[in-house]
């Protein structure tokens, strides 16, 4: 259980054209990558944010991957009480604590590129709790990336990196 108010999470909306390869332009020191298969619920890896959270969340298996570039990308998957979805497909900078949100999935099983994709800290706070968690419990312990995906995949299978020192 985290120690965190129940969250009041809002996904930014969807916009912007469908793409294949995204990256940032004005940091040449991170990779191109290509958006992920649209994720599938057979795939998804729950992780807990907290036991008063109004959301579920969950990573998609397929879409976990860490860039040469040290960028860990994967697809959050935030499900309501109510059983609507937000799906996003980010990236986490762990030296810098930051994240970035380069797409979003749509009812019609496809990706959208966010309008305002660029880097943000990551902060305590209703909206960014989930990344909290991804941060320090499975992506980046000690501000330090994960070295692969299958350490993510164990970490999320776990309940936790052991290297955080937070494991079931």
């Amino acid at each position: 259980m985290r120690p965190w108010p129940a969250l009041a999470l809002l996904l930014p909306l969807a916009a912007g054209a469908q793409t294949s390869d995204i990256g940032d332009q004005t940091r040449p020191d991170e990779v191109q990558v290509s958006l992920p298969q649209y994720p599938k619920p057979e795939n998804y890896l729950p992780f807990e944010v907290s036991a008063t959270t109004p959301f579920a969340f969950s990573i998609d298996a397929k879409s976990l991957s860490v860039g040469a570039d040290g960028v860990v990308r994967y697809t959050l998957i935030a499900k309501s009480a109510a059983g609507a979805l937000n799906i996003s497909f980010e990236g986490m900078r762990c030296a810098d604590r930051q994240y970035r949100i380069y797409a979003f999935g749509t009812a019609d099983k496809t990706w959208h590129g966010a309008r305002n994709s660029k880097w943000q800290t990551i902060r305590l706070d209703s909206r960014n709790a989930q990344r909290v968690v991804l941060y320090s419990d499975y992506f980046c312990p000690f501000a330090a990336p994960i070295a692969s995906a299958e350490e993510a995949l164990r970490a999320l299978k776990s309940g936790g990196n052991p290297r955080s020192g937070l494991t079931d």
